[in-house]
């Protein structure tokens, strides 16, 4: 990226400049900015490093000694910090304890901490400037930057022969002179995460350094970013959500109000459903609000034998153990699509132990037998929606129940079950359980090993009124597209939510990206590119993020790790089969070892500088609705057009997201 240069401005001043600006280097050292002023300046949402260096305060005041100075740099860089600086840059000569400290606070605060050397008489020796590295590193340099003044083509080489030693993310390494202009932009092409450019030629803060208008169109070219000045992007209903609180009204007695439904293909088969066991669904489109009148269901209250479940997985899991309950008589699932080729895994062996026996274990399949309480150890390994769907059905069994589930996945989506089943009059208690790791981890569901729910028999669904929470699923999308491309702002999300996929928020944290909320908990979220990294996640728990988090990885300088392939297999597609495939024919080079899939990423800018933009072409989106989004979001990133083979599958999950996707794109404008 390109990092402008801001010094002698005064607040309002640097506020104008960041309007232009994809990142900026604050020189506190000569800026007129006040403690308060510089919080109030690193509380924006560009990727800024704060800068203070001790010679140029100290040439500022003469009487300051060497102490005092340091001290006015620590309060001005903590400041920075505190307030929400991305880097803080400390020089390699500034005291040990300070720089101790505030090595200290910027890590507390998640802030990069950058070690800098600066020689601005010449260039050492390779081996002089690999003890510079060291040291800068000894001293907690997370990132190393030296900069050197180079008297010829020579001086330029040797620093940026560094880069084939060390990790690039961690290095910010080129030269000052005309003879190390272009190592400026050749340490982008090596891996650097980003280089220091002037606001103009007027106010280049050292020899040879190109203003930033310059190194961006010799960057990027005519690449264009997305969103600056683009409307915010709403998100549809969560379907996770909206299947769910569909199924719950129509056994409710009464009616009950869905507000925030957004239809797709998988919430209409939720309604085609409810009205197949008898329930009244209106739409009120003034309102975007769902009406249902249920059925009051109970044990052998529903006459339908027959149900149309779509193409949706979570449905027919749902379905197999409440038809078994509330039906009269045995009752067939039908599907349709990609749905008829993913097996029931593990459903028949669970069910039987309450009682109820499957003709198949792919759809169209027959439900045959009652659902009954009783005790059962079931496995988890199949995934969470077979368990939704007898959490959802035993308390309407007579008699108690108690469900203890091994090796739990996408834990998540149960709770949003059973938060579901809340709202609906239907309650379950549960416990988690695990290992010393779990116990010490303060509850994380990554580490729980088994859970048990304790289930009280004869309950029934009560009518409620229901607001339905944006997509966190859809979200990952248009937020990854923000942080490799440009900006985006999207509404309609709850930061507190229970969905799987708000763990988008944290990989993009730990990748670099810069996120804000406003407003509170349901504020819009804006992400904004910043430097790049690569990341390690465990993906077991929100495995629809697979695609778009590989897109992402192909971004992040280094390699990045993706836990929890086998998660993979019986998605829409064999979607890891599908990520490799897709990943392979960009040009990105990935490899599933161990259950991870391990990514090679570079950054934009060097993709840009050495020609391994994503290759375009035909795709196959192997008619899975995530293929498809992670797919358009990686044709920002492409050589030419990507064409997807089945791109209205995306109707499944957001038939929206191709119209919302190109308003976003065509609002597109250079930063």
């Amino acid at each position: 990226m390109v990092c402008t240069v801001i010094q002698n401005r005064d607040l309002d001043g640097i506020f104008h400049i960041l309007e232009h600006c994809e990142m900026a280097e604050i020189r506190l050292d000569r800026c007129s900015l006040a403690i308060e002023g510089i919080r109030e300046c690193f509380s924006v949402d560009v990727p800024l490093v704060a800068t203070c260096r001790l010679s140029d305060v100290m040439a500022s005041d003469k009487e300051l000694t060497r102490t005092q100075a340091e001290k006015v740099c620590e309060e001005r860089l903590v400041a920075a910090v505190e307030a929400g600086a991305a880097y803080v840059d400390v020089e390699l000569e500034m005291s040990r304890e300070v720089s101790k400290r505030i090595r200290a606070r910027a890590h507390s605060c998640g802030t990069v901490f950058i070690k800098s050397y600066h020689d601005f008489k010449g260039t050492g020796s390779h081996d002089e400037l690999r003890e510079i590295v060291r040291k800068c590193r000894y001293y907690g340099g997370d990132i190393v930057k030296l900069v050197t003044m180079a008297g010829s083509g020579q001086d330029a080489a040797r620093v940026l022969d560094l880069y084939d030693e060390y990790d690039p993310a961690t290095l910010i390494a080129f030269c000052m002179g005309e003879a190390g202009r272009n190592s400026r932009v050749e340490c982008l092409a090596r891996g650097a995460l980003f280089s220091y450019a002037a606001l103009s030629e007027d106010e280049a803060s050292a020899p040879g350094q190109w203003t930033a208008a310059e190194m961006v169109a010799r960057v990027y070219g005519d690449r264009h970013f997305i969103g600056y000045g683009s409307p915010a992007v709403r998100m549809p209903a969560s379907k996770s959500f909206a299947q769910r609180a569909v199924v719950a009204a129509a056994l409710a007695d009464g009616v009950s109000r869905l507000e925030g439904y957004s239809s797709c293909s998988d919430n209409e088969s939720a309604i085609r459903v409810a009205r197949a066991l008898g329930a009244d669904v209106t739409m009120d489109d003034r309102q975007d609000a769902l009406v249902i009148k249920g059925i009051g269901a109970a044990p052998g209250s529903v006459g339908a034998d027959r149900l149309d479940v779509g193409e949706s997985g979570l449905l027919t899991r749902l379905m197999i153990p409440l038809s078994a309950v509330i039906s009269v008589s045995d009752v067939t699932i039908c599907g349709e699509k990609t749905l008829l080729g993913r097996p029931m895994k593990g459903a028949d062996e669970m069910l039987s132990a309450f009682g109820v026996q499957l003709s198949s274990d792919h759809v169209p399949l027959k439900v045959c037998g009652s659902l009954e309480s009783g005790n059962a150890s079931v496995s988890g390994r199949y995934g969470s929606q077979l368990i939704s769907g007898l959490l959802m059905s035993l308390p309407l069994a007579d008699g108690k129940s108690t469900v203890t589930v091994t090796h739990p996945k996408s834990i998540p989506y149960v709770f949003i079950t059973l938060d579901v089943m809340k709202r609906f009059g239907v309650s379950v208690s549960n416990e988690m359980s695990g290992g010393r790791e779990f116990l010490e981890s303060d509850g994380d569901w990554s580490l729980c090993t088994e859970m048990t729910f304790n289930i009280k028999g004869g309950q029934r669904y009560k009518a409620a009124d229901f607001a339905l929470e944006g997509d966190w699923s859809a979200a990952a999308n248009f937020m990854v597209a923000g942080a490799i491309f440009g900006r985006v702002e999207v509404t309609g999300l709850d930061t507190t939510s229970l969905q799987a996929d708000l763990s988008i928020m944290d990989i993009l944290l730990d990748a670099g990206a810069s996120l804000s909320q406003e407003d509170g908990d349901n504020g819009p979220v804006i992400v904004q590119r910043a430097p790049l990294t690569a990341f390690s996640i465990d993906a077991s728990n929100c495995p629809d993020l697979f695609p778009i988090v590989a897109v992402l990885a192909a971004f992040c300088q280094g390699r990045s790790r993706i836990g929890g392939v086998d998660r993979l297999v019986h998605k829409e597609s064999d979607r890891g089969e599908a990520i490799m495939r897709m990943l392979a024919q960009m040009g990105v080079r990935a490899e599933i070892r161990d259950n991870e899939m391990l990514i090679e990423g570079h950054s934009l800018a060097q993709r840009c500088l050495t020609g391994t933009l994503l290759k375009g072409g035909k795709y196959t989106s192997c008619h899975d609705h995530r293929m498809v989004m992670a797919l358009k979001v990686a044709e920002l990133g492409a050589d030419g057009k990507i064409e997807i083979d089945d791109g209205e599958c995306v109707g499944k999950s957001f038939p929206g997201f191709p119209d919302e996707f190109r308003r976003l794109t065509e609002g597109q404008c250079r930063t």
